[in-house]
């Protein structure tokens, strides 16, 4: 499970004196435990780990919105905080579909579905999801979606 192995690399950073690694997982299990929080009126997820790469997910894209603004800001040194902290949280997400295979994965899904235009693109989107949120990114994956189905 992606929650043990994150605390499993907050132990050894501690033991390492790694501050800024120990930092990145903190970070990563308190966002964790606040998605565990907002669970708790609702069932139990049926997959641990898909919930965990959710926020995984979530927590990248919001640190590489922040690297953008502050390299406009000139501020390169916090951009370069936050790369930082993307490339430890990227260490426990699962593998990633390349560009390839993830867009034959996309043209399979919209094969399954019969979708035809653009209007279908909602539906496709959460079978996308469903099927393979844990392996892309669902930033890139819209567009490629968006590109399928406008091709057909």
């Amino acid at each position: 499970m992606i929650r043990d192995s994150l605390k499993a690399a907050q132990v050894s950073a501690m033991k390492a004196g790694d501050k800024e690694r120990t930092a990145a997982v903190r970070l990563i299990l308190a966002k964790i435990k606040d998605r565990d929080i907002e669970l708790r009126t609702q069932a139990a997820p049926a997959d641990d780990d898909a919930m965990v790469t959710e926020v995984l997910q979530k927590m990248i894209k919001q640190r590489r919105e922040s690297i953008a603004m502050y390299e406009q800001g000139g501020r390169a040194e916090l951009a370069a905080q936050e790369a930082a902290e993307v490339a430890v949280i990227e260490e426990f997400l699962p593998a990633q579909m390349d560009e390839a295979a993830a867009k034959a994965a996309i043209a399979k899904v919209v094969a399954d579905t019969g979708a035809a235009s653009l209007k279908d693109m909602g539906r496709v989107m959460a079978e996308v999801k469903a099927r393979h949120g844990s392996e892309l990114d669902m930033s890139k994956a819209s567009a490629w979606v968006k590109e399928a189905l406008a091709g057909g």
